[in-house]
C-alpha cells in the first residue's frame, strides 16, 4: 500500500468535501464511500481526474467501478498496479 497516495486521497477530501474530518469520517479504508455518503457520483469523477494528474495514469473509463474505486482499500490496491503509476510525494 501507498502510504503517499493515502495521505493524498484523504488531503484532497479534506480539502474538497470532509473540511479537515476525512480521518475523522473514514474509520476503516473498506468503508464504501457511496454507501457512506464520503463522495456522491460527482465526487468520484473528480477525485478519479485528479488521481489521474497525481498519480501519471489514465483510467479506462469501463475499469472506473465500485469495485475498484469505492473506498481507500480499493484505490490503493487498484491504482498503484496500474501501468506507468507514478507514487505522489
Amino acid at each position: 500500500m501507498s502510504l503517499a497516495l493515502r495521505t493524498k486521497i484523504i488531503e484532497w477530501l479534506d480539502d474538497n468535501y470532509h473540511f479537515g474530518d476525512a480521518e475523522k469520517v473514514i474509520k476503516s479504508d473498506e468503508m464504501s464511500f457511496l454507501q457512506n455518503g464520503i463522495l456522491d457520483s460527482l465526487g468520484f469523477v473528480q477525485l478519479m481526474l485528479h488521481l489521474e494528474k497525481l498519480c501519471g495514469v489514465k483510467f479506462n473509463r469501463k475499469d472506473v467501478t465500485p469495485k475498484n474505486f469505492d473506498g481507500l482499500g480499493r484505490i490503493l490496491a487498484y491504482v498503484p498496479a496500474m501501468p506507468n503509476y507514478r507514487d505522489p510525494r
